[in-house]
């Protein structure tokens, strides 16, 4: 039996990590995309980050992004794949390291900006992740973030598993359990983060089939790795079966089929007392009645 926090296989992620580093070029587009949405929030303080870090870089696509930002000054890379970590750092220059998010590598107070792009979905342990990393902050710190979240390929999920259970007579764990946008403000203040802020947009793929979609997750290192997966390989027939099934419930009048990502946008800030704080209950000078005027009688029926 599997520890309770052990959901996801990390060993098996490195793994896939390493292999798509080989060909991240062919299949990096949608950490591309979010990359960009991340640097646009970025943007839209006004602040400088002398020292920032990357968690779970990818092949560096938010590097490549900030490179024309003056916002952050020395960024570092970090990935848990050595070969993820050593193409970022040949595409763009800035240093990298390998580093396992659940383990963070560095000390008290020494960050002034973490960013992570589409990379915590795969955290066994979040609340304690983001303890860590609220601590590697130092005072007024931003913590900028992206993940999956729990509406992400709803739908080829739910294929999957029907066809699994049609062609192997069972299902094996296929349902990864993403952190859904109302829990995520909750575990940002659980971490002792202030001033958090979390939404959620939709991004929409355009496909020919289910099957062209399986293999880019797969190109990007982004299929199944929950622990208690079946460890057989799936069956042709059923990842067949499973394109069908996708195809009748979600085809398009053309015949493509649309692939949602939903993302989740976390930002927050370690605690500094010079940040806003909510008055206390009643202690408020300025009467309401005297704000507003006098209120007209309610009218009687």
């Amino acid at each position: 039996m599997a520890d309770p926090i052990t959901v996801f296989d990390r060993h098996i992620l490195k793994l896939r990590r390493d292999r798509a580093a080989s060909r991240a070029s062919e299949f990096n587009f949608l950490f591309a995309e979010t990359a960009d949405r991340l640097a646009d929030r970025l943007e839209d303080t006004t602040r400088n980050f002398p020292h920032a870090v990357d968690l779970g870089c990818h092949s560096g696509e938010l590097a490549q992004i900030l490179a024309a930002s003056s916002r952050v000054e020395t960024l570092h890379q970090a990935d848990i794949s050595y070969r993820y970590a050593k193409v970022a750092r040949d595409l763009n220059g800035r240093s990298s390291m390998v580093a396992d998010e659940e383990f963070l590598p560095f000390a008290e107070g020494s960050l002034d900006l973490i960013l992570s792009n589409l990379s915590l979905h795969w955290v066994n342990d979040l609340p304690g992740m983001l303890l860590q990393a609220r601590r590697a902050l130092k005072s007024d710190g931003l913590f900028l973030a992206c993940m999956l979240g729990g509406e992400t390929l709803k739908g080829l999920r739910e294929a999957l598993m029907t066809a699994e259970a049609e062609e192997e007579g069972g299902v094996s764990p296929r349902v990864s359990p993403f952190v859904d946008v109302k829990d995520a403000g909750a575990l940002l203040q659980r971490s002792g983060f202030a001033l958090p802020v979390v939404d959620a947009d939709d991004i929409t793929i355009d496909y020919p089939d289910a099957l062209k979609l399986m293999r880019d997750l797969s190109g990007m290192g982004e299929s199944n790795i929950v622990a208690k997966r079946s460890k057989k390989f799936t069956k042709r027939s059923t990842l067949a079966r499973a394109a069908a099934i996708y195809h009748e419930r979600h085809a398009q009048p053309d015949g493509r089929i649309h692939a949602k990502f939903q993302v989740i946008y976390l930002t927050a800030w370690a605690p500094d007392e010079s940040q806003p704080k909510p008055l206390r209950r009643g202690s408020g000078q300025v009467s309401l009645v005297d704000f507003l005027g006098d209120v007209p009688d309610k009218p009687k029926p």
